[in-house]
């Protein structure tokens, strides 16, 4: 294991109806003025927007409304607006993590002079941030309990991920606000989750036991429940363990120790700032094939062992190894989203070389991944999510 220093300072209030008697308390240390951030009318429609506006009865609120998935700029530029020119003294998003995302970029541009993009760009431009509650209604991206965000900018098609000063002061998560998630953003928030274990999971560290058994067992409690999630939408147990996967796969404690960097995240980002597709679904598409290019005599015994404390598979490396990659494949086509470029809208490979130009150089993935990826490789997975041959 590699040496780490580690301090996560979000304070989790984790259950059902802890909304309404705690939320005035907990904003009330950080000041009266508040900005109210969230994305569609789903909070209207289910009630939560009123349940927030009755607990908070006693403080002045400003509305930042309308972000949207794969959070644009504008919105964040929109935000920066708002708190400087009124002097907001705390943030309340409520949403999944397009919106907490955007907030806490603009959390840390209202002490900055010039363009929010810029706090993208170089995150250590950022002096000073301002306090963050989030509200989760979406379990999928962790950025609940993380520094991370993550803007697409429509103009430059560039989407790219930067690091806030701290994590959000105060996540509210209460399972019972996705019940009325749709089945597509459940199916893809539970391969997000996925994802974001594999890009740990896979790394090159030796002897991170602790880590990699965490690990193995969040990829357990998601593979069982996100089925269940599907067929039983106001299952709580199915969405209180996907929303606390979420969280731990994301806050930094099962990457302790990791040597590498992220590979299949960069690549899906290209696709998003593209083509605007669902986050998710993208990596759901870019992660067999991935898996199946990464496989090789070095890193077989890494796979062998996904298939065995994973999978549940037996046999020798070779064969297990294989048939988790393809356990991985079926698991994410019985969650009924497209497992090809084409099912999300993409037909034009004209891109595929910028794209794949602009996710090694952001990624450094000829360096910084688990298995070395050149530009000419990035291309051929995304040549090979063009059908699903070998599936």
């Amino acid at each position: 294991m590699n040496n780490f220093t580690f301090k996560n300072v979000t304070d989790i209030r984790f259950g059902e109806n802890r909304l309404d008697t705690e939320l005035a308390g907990v904003v009330a240390p950080f000041g009266k003025k508040v900005l109210l951030a969230y994305g569609g009318g789903s909070i209207k429609k289910n009630g939560l927007y009123d349940r927030v506006k009755r607990a908070l009865k006693d403080y002045e609120i400003f509305e930042l409304s309308g972000i949207a998935p794969n959070p644009k700029i504008d919105s964040v530029r929109e935000g920066q607006q708002l708190v400087q020119e009124n002097d907001i003294d705390v943030i309340i998003a409520v949403g999944g993590g397009s919106v907490i995302d955007a907030a806490k970029v603009i959390s840390i541009a209202k002490s900055y002079d010039g363009d929010a993009w810029d706090l993208v760009l170089d995150s250590k431009k950022a002096t000073a941030q301002m306090p963050i509650i989030d509200i989760l209604t979406l379990s999928a991206t962790g950025t609940e309990m993380n520094k991370n965000a993550v803007i697409s900018n429509p103009e430059t098609k560039q989407k790219l991920g930067t690091r806030t000063l701290r994590q959000p002061d105060v996540s509210f998560l209460d399972p019972s606000l996705t019940f009325s998630v749709s089945k597509w953003q459940t199916a893809a928030g539970a391969i997000d989750i996925f994802s974001h274990l594999s890009e740990q999971y896979f790394d090159q560290s030796e002897d991170s036991d602790i880590s990699r058994g965490m690990i193995e067992g969040i990829y357990r409690a998601v593979i069982k429940w996100a089925p269940v999630a599907l067929t039983e939408p106001e299952n709580y147990e199915a969405r209180a363990n996907l929303m606390w996967a979420s969280t731990m796969a994301l806050n930094g404690t099962v990457g302790l120790g990791n040597v590498n960097g992220w590979t299949v995240h960069p690549i899906e980002h290209e696709l998003s700032a593209y083509y605007d597709i669902t986050h998710g679904v993208g990596l759901g598409i870019l992660t067999p094939r991935w898996m199946k290019k990464a496989l090789s005599a070095q890193t077989l015994p890494r796979f062998a062992a996904f298939g065995r404390h994973v999978w549940g598979l037996s046999g020798d490396d070779e064969s297990v190894a294989g048939e988790a990659i393809q356990a991985t494949f079926d698991w994410i086509k019985s969650l009924e989203v497209p497992t090809t470029l084409p099912g999300v809208g993409i037909t034009d490979t004209t891109n595929f070389k910028a794209m794949a130009d602009s996710a090694v150089a952001v990624g450094n993935l000829t360096t910084n991944g688990y298995v070395s990826l050149n530009s000419e490789d990035v291309v051929a997975l995304f040549e090979a999510s063009m059908n699903n041959d070998g599936f």
